[in-house]
């Protein structure tokens, strides 16, 4: 369908419906909540007014001892006593935000506290992922007496031993799924021990730092109860732990839910001035006044920018940030992580344009579910960016393959690292794990994985991994697929006050996730590029009201709706607040024309197939159907003048229905018969070069061809074979 990643659409319903929905008028009279609002907590298991206050209030979670988690006990102690004996301490982190926060968070907390600390974070492109024996030597040669590793470590067993051997302790948090025999460390924190009691084992990286830090300060401070050292070290660096959470994209339930409340709040209240400079630095002067601190805002537009050093150069230029008091040093800073996340947009862009370029130049097999593409060139830490836009693109699961910076030299052994991400109904890690033969490793999740693949075996991957999920069901086209919305809406439930309750369902992520919404034949009463032409603005009319509605990442061409249209949408609702304005606004997921005008225009496409293939009689037209099928002398004129006019421009590439909109901008309201019949007879008769692109039907390009002498329509088969069909 036009528009959209032609997966199915769905709203969610169960068998309580009916019992659902007087569960919600319920609660929408007693808390004084919209209709909409309150069904969107009984669908998230709220069943009384009670139940729903829980929620909102986040009176159900409870932040559980850290002395429930295994080994916690010995690993507070022994950085207890390192901070009592001066020892010197290493943090010892992951390049990501987790890690990145992880390690700052600690490194305040330890130096805080008096102690003698320092950090080290690898370079991806120098050092890789994880502890290395030489980095361990160093720090020995520096004098290290404890290493205490955040977001890393739990399969380092190698490392640490060598670490214990040079007669430095290692405590280990981790939070990443163990394997085999547990590392040979003073402490092994990680809730994911088979071992571990501990209530919640999907605490991000930082979050384990944060029970760390509760416990130690619980050690060092024996007088104080264990909720005043909880309240103690939240109040200091929930904001961190916040972030990092976010960033991981950890479920956001149980401790993870107050964990990010609070920490939001934090930032909101801006008690942090290293995250005030970053929000200043992020915004370019754009906003004015405070906004509301969310959720999506620190893991759209703050995690990005923390993420970037580490991707792009050094991840401690984010962890000084953090950690300085120096405001002007933090200005300086949170403006270098810009400059480095524009570099980062930068090169995202130009291999978005070469994947691009592949796709169209070698198109896409029609009953590929995943497309998989390789380069020599890409950075390897930019990839899984691209992946997830080529799959929001084609409503296809892609996979990516660098061999960059790997000392590969085109031979076969040559090792690509290569990063994927899937659409729902696609289980990506569990399709790589029917391909492992053909990999080196292979690791992640339902919707995004990492994997390393050797280039001799690259053909057979790609062929191996869409077998296995066409053997799933999964068709190409992403029908197989499906995208499911929490609730249909009509115009009269798209409102502000629906957009601020939407608020008491924050902190959103992961099995709380924003809700999804639809709405059913909307009008696109207009359209416009903005930001420099990477996204597409459209305000849409539905009943009474009008709403701005925000395609990200898509062009108008990539929507291929235009002013006129009748349009189903599945968004988000969000209030913009630009230059102490609060406005309405859809974020758009999906967007598609309205089932009456798709069906409306297939049937004008099986009408010009079946003129084509002489089968006329088996479609039924009708008398206006008849007379409208057949281009006269004046359209052709009409859009040959088009074509000429926009090619002066260098507009080259249209969209059967971008170029039908065009003209009727100019007055000329053809249907497609007509039209796709006219770019035909131009491409026999040669009046005008026309290619149809790979793999995008009824698009195409268009160039301009010198003729000589005057051509007679008549001459062309096409145009005489459909007079001749519509005689009959």
């Amino acid at each position: 369908m036009t528009g959209s990643t032609r997966a199915e659409w769905k709203v969610r319903a169960t068998a309580a419906d009916a019992r659902e929905d007087r569960e919600a008028r319920v609660i929408s009279e007693e808390l004084d909540l919209s209709v909409p609002a309150a069904k969107l907590l009984a669908d998230r298991g709220c069943r009384t007014p009670a139940d729903a206050e829980r929620f909102i209030m986040k009176k159900e979670e409870q932040l559980y001892d850290p002395f429930l988690m295994k080994d916690m006990r010995l690993a507070a102690d022994r950085v207890a006593d390192a901070l009592t004996a001066g020892e010197r301490i290493v943090v010892y982190g992951d390049y990501d935000v987790d890690g990145v926060t992880s390690v700052s968070a600690l490194l305040l907390y330890l130096r805080e506290r008096g102690g003698n600390a320092g950090y080290y974070i690898p370079k991806r492109d120098r050092d890789g992922y994880g502890m290395s024996v030489g980095v361990i030597e160093r720090l020995a040669e520096e004098g290290c007496d404890l290493i205490i590793t955040v977001d890393t470590g739990i399969t380092a067993a190698e490392e640490i031993k060598a670490a214990g051997e040079l007669g430095i302790d290692v405590v280990l948090t981790d939070h990443h799924e163990c394997q085999g025999i547990l590392p040979d460390a003073a402490a092994v924190v990680n809730p994911r021990r088979d071992d571990c009691d501990y209530p919640f084992d999907e605490l991000a990286g930082v979050g384990v730092v944060f029970k760390l830090m509760c416990a130690v300060e619980t050690v060092l401070c024996p007088e104080d109860t264990l909720t005043d050292c909880v309240r103690r070290v939240a109040a200091e660096y929930c904001d961190l732990v916040a972030i990092g959470t976010i960033a991981d994209v950890m479920p956001v339930t149980d401790e993870n839910r107050l964990i990010i409340s609070y920490g939001l709040k934090l930032i909101e209240r801006g008690t942090r001035p290293a995250i005030e400079s970053l929000i200043r630095a992020a915004s370019e002067g754009r906003t004015n006044g405070k906004r509301k601190i969310t959720a999506g805002y620190i893991g759209f537009t703050l995690a990005p920018r923390i993420n970037a050093a580490g991707r792009m150069q050094d991840a401690s230029t984010a962890v000084e940030l953090f950690t300085t008091d120096d405001p002007d040093k933090a200005e300086e800073l949170a403006a270098a992580l810009c400059e480095i996340n524009r570099e980062r947009q930068g090169t995202e862009n130009e291999i978005v344009t070469e994947a691009y370029g592949m796709i169209e130049a070698e198109g896409i097999p029609d009953d590929d579910p995943v497309i998989v593409l390789s380069s020599d060139r890409w950075h390897h830490g930019i990839i899984g960016i691209v992946a997830s836009r080529i799959t929001e693109r084609f409503g296809r699961s892609s996979i990516l393959v660098s061999f960059e910076g790997e000392g590969n030299d085109g031979g076969e052994d040559d090792i690509g690292k290569g990063s994927g991400r899937s659409v729902k109904g696609v289980n990506l890690v569990g399709a790589l794990a029917e391909c492992s033969d053909l990999l080196e490793k292979y690791g992640g999740h339902e919707l995004a994985a990492g994997l390393a693949v050797k280039r001799g075996n690259l053909d057979a991957f790609r062929k191996r991994i869409n077998e296995t999920v066409k053997k799933n069901g999964i068709r190409a086209d992403g029908s197989g697929a499906s995208i499911e919305a929490d609730l249909e809406l009509t115009s009269g439930d798209i409102n502000m006050r629906l957009a601020e309750e939407l608020y008491l369902f924050e902190p959103y992520g992961v099995k709380n996730p924003v809700p999804l919404f639809y709405l059913k034949d909307a009008y696109v009463a207009d359209e416009s590029l903005v930001g420099g032409g990477k996204h597409t603005r459209l305000l849409l009319q539905s009943g009474d009201v009008t709403v701005t509605a925000m395609c990200f990442r898509k062009s108008i061409g990539d929507i291929d709706l235009y002013p006129g249209d009748t349009v189903d949408v599945l968004f988000n609702l969000d209030i913009n607040e630009f230059g102490g304005m609060r406005n309405l606004q859809m974020i758009v997921r999906d967007i598609r024309l309205s089932e009456a005008v798709a069906a409306e225009e297939e049937r004008e496409k099986k009408i010009y197939d079946a003129l084509l293939s002489s089968r006329i009689g088996e479609v039924g037209l009708t008398t206006e159907e008849r007379s409208s099928s057949v281009p006269v002398r004046d359209d052709f004129a009409a859009v040959y003048s088009t074509l000429q006019k926009e090619l002066r421009f260098d507009h080259r590439v249209f969209s059967i229905r971008a170029l039908r909109h065009l003209l009727m901008t100019r007055g000329f309201n053809l249907s497609y018969v007509k039209l796709k019949t006219i770019i035909m007879v131009f491409r026999e008769l040669n009046l005008i070069g026309v290619d149809e692109a790979a793999g995008a039907p009824d698009v195409f390009s268009f160039s301009d061809v010198s003729v000589k002498n005057k051509t007679s329509l008549d001459k062309s088969g096409i145009l005489r074979k459909i007079r001749n069909e519509l005689r009959a």
